[in-house]
């Protein structure tokens, strides 16, 4: 599925519609709390012995990235874009690959 597919998905399931205001709020702050459910799990399967269970861990991410959708959306990007420009800055600070070489030495 491509992104902007799934950032208009995204859009038919949030309960904030043109309440941009909002859907920002709502998406960054839950945004943190899957992220924060994520870390405990990662936290507690390797340093408590619980193990990582990799359906917890697709649904988490699922969730983050509906979250990404929605702040996206209330931002007026497209989610399309987001990624580009991530890409875009990552192959920026490292041409050839990354490295700790030119991770410590990167300029930006």
């Amino acid at each position: 599925m491509e992104f902007n597919t799934f950032q208009k998905l995204a859009q038919n399931t949030a309960g904030f519609q043109e309440r941009n205001d909002e859907r920002l709020v709502c998406a960054v702050l839950a945004m943190a709390g899957e992220m924060g459910e994520l870390a405990n799990h990662i936290k507690k399967g390797i340093w408590h012995g619980h193990g990582i269970d990799p359906e917890f861990v697709l649904e988490e991410l699922g969730d983050i990235l509906w979250y990404v959708a929605e702040t996206s959306t209330a931002m007026n990007m497209h989610l399309d874009n987001v990624a580009e420009f991530n890409i875009d800055k990552l192959k920026s600070r490292y041409p050839e690959g990354f490295s700790e070489e030119a991770s410590i030495n990167r300029k930006g």
